[in-house]
Parts: C-alpha cells; structure tokens; sequence
C-alpha cells in the first residue's frame, strides 16, 4: 500500500507500509528533499497517522535521491521573520516524531544537512550509507542549530 501526502502534482512524502512496517521516503529530489512549509505539513500528517495506528510497529525515513534533507528551504528561510521563530516551525515538528510510540529509524543516504541533520537527529535511530554527509552549516547563514542540532 503507498499513501501520498502534501504537494499538488507530486507527492511530497510517499507512504509504503509492509508487515506493521512504514517506509516514508520524502520526495523532492530536486531541491534535495529541503524542508519547506509543505514539506513540513506533510510530515505532520504522516506523523499523526501514525501516532494513532496500533499496527504500526516501526516507521523508516529516507529520502529521495541524493540527500536524506538538505535543511530548510532556505528560499522560505530567508523570509521568516522573529514571529516565525518562536513558533518553532521545525522544532515542533522533530518533537512530534520522537515522541512516536514505535522506534523511527533515519535511512541516511546523502547530505543531512542542518534541519536535515536535526530530523535524523529526532529518529531513534540512525543508519548512515557510505554517501552520508551531516552538518549543521547554519553558522554560515548567522543563525544556530536551534531545533535540536546544539544538543
């Protein structure tokens, strides 16, 4: 079974499911899978099925294509302002993962990159292939690792 959230032509997350198993590959290989506000909405969505679904025994996060995430959507970044800030758009999101009843593994199979490192960061547990890269290259924006990268 595959189920699709968020994104109007293309699915941002697909949703495969096998045994009480969840692949959730997130699907926006072009901007190599960057957190923007639909990006995060349909990890909500997805995060919300699941926290309520008693067969679920595991959830497994990829990306697709060549980055697990490469951070924020830094086009929508660079307009948020302080308000934005203190809703903690993304910290709220790492939360609401890693408080699932079930263990979430992060399939890290390229760039992890800031907000990107921070979402396998929230998983239980974390499986880098040979092409893994991690960082948190916030600093170079003058801004720090605020949702979960500091500790």
């Amino acid at each position: 079974m595959v189920q699709e959230y968020g994104g109007d032509s293309t699915p941002l997350l697909l949703q495969e499911r096998r045994d009480g198993v969840a692949l959730w590959t997130l699907n926006r290989p072009d901007k190599l899978n960057s957190l923007d506000q639909a990006m995060v909405d349909a990890l909500h969505g997805a995060i919300a099925d699941a926290a309520s679904d008693a067969s679920l025994r595991c959830v497994i996060l990829t990306g697709a294509g060549r980055a697990f995430v490469a951070g924020a959507d830094i086009a929508q970044l660079r307009e948020r302002r302080h308000e934005d800030a203190l809703k903690a758009i993304n910290s709220g999101l790492f939360d609401a993962l890693a408080r699932l009843p079930m263990p979430t593994i992060a399939a890290i199979n390229g760039f992890a990159l800031g907000g990107g490192c921070e979402l396998a960061i929230a998983c239980d547990l974390r499986v880098a292939s040979e092409r893994a890269k991690f960082g948190q290259p916030e600093v170079g924006l003058g801004i720090m690792a605020a949702a979960g990268g500091t500790y």
